[in-house]
């Protein structure tokens, strides 16, 4: 029993010595599609819809920063969770990002990213530090990427949340 306490002891101490980040990636909810050259449409109801189920999603997961492209798509998917969870959101620019630094800069933190289909993929993609996941389907606004880095130890899945 003494054997199985200090192995419990020592366990519990080396995981809590670890350092981890969780990242959450998520595509803007749908958007209005009624005019083809708006490049910076806003949410339709269906979208709207969406970003409410989402902070059900997360209203539990105690997230420490939440970062968001500048379009009206995305601020209004983040919008109703960052008010759920008095987080303030960060502007990023997907183009702009450095991962390394991104990473370092969010240690130990659970961290909500909402960006595009043609971002969100390459985002996780240089969190893993592989290119595994392809762009999203340009119909396709359900795709929940989790991310967990844990010291060098990386893990990632892909949940679709209809």
């Amino acid at each position: 029993m003494k054997k199985l306490f200090i192995l419990f002891l020592f366990f519990t101490l080396e995981l809590s010595s670890q350092e981890c980040s969780e990242f959450f990636l998520i595509r803007h909810a749908e958007k209005d599609r009624t005019d083809p050259d708006n490049k910076n449409p806003n949410l339709n109801e269906e979208g709207k819809l969406r970003a409410l189920k989402w902070v059900e999603v997360f209203k539990n997961l105690e997230l420490d920063k939440i970062y968001s492209t500048n379009y009206y798509r995305t601020l209004e998917t983040v919008k109703p969770i960052s008010k759920k969870i008095k987080k303030e959101i960060s502007i990023y620019s997907p183009s702009k990002i450095n991962y390394d630094k991104f990473l370092s800069d969010n240690t130990n933190n659970k961290v909500l990213v909402v960006g595009h289909s043609n971002t969100i993929p390459g985002f996780v993609n240089g969190l893993i530090k592989q290119k595994l996941y392809n762009q999203i389907d340009d119909r396709n606004n359900s795709n929940l990427y989790i991310v967990k880095i844990c010291n060098n130890s990386i893990s990632h899945n892909l949940l679709y949340i209809e």
